[in-house]
């Protein structure tokens, strides 16, 4: 079953992906250490992975950037975060952010059909 986007959340990602590639050509050390210090950032802790990728989610609506929304929705959904909790998060972020982050739960949408047409293709 082919899914149909209403939106642009694959060439959001598509696109980060592209910048990614550049900076690691064009900055390999500077690239390395940012991704060690995300890892490090991220790693279980006092709080585990899941709990700090739905912090993060609700963060990337807050400050309003698609392209974290998509990053940060699928390592959620990976880390074993459900809809529910994530929708739990979506409701703190718009309480935070007022009317700007409640527009940015359209990505949220977005992000997740993409991650379920991913997990479709892969069934």
């Amino acid at each position: 079953m082919t899914v149909h986007y209403e939106g642009d959340m694959p060439e959001t990602m598509e696109d980060l992906k592209h910048g990614i590639r550049m900076m690691r050509s064009a900055s390999p050390e500077t690239w390395e250490a940012w991704a060690k210090f995300i890892d490090a950032s991220l790693a279980p802790s006092a709080l585990d992975r899941k709990t700090k990728e739905l912090v993060a989610l609700g963060m990337s609506l807050t400050t309003q950037c698609k392209y974290c929304v998509g990053v940060h929705l699928q390592k959620c959904l990976d880390a074993g975060a459900s809809e529910p909790e994530i929708i739990d998060v979506c409701n703190v972020a718009m309480v935070m952010g007022g009317s700007p982050a409640m527009t940015y739960i359209a990505e949220v949408h977005k992000a997740l059909e993409l991650y379920r047409e991913k997990q479709e293709q892969l069934a």
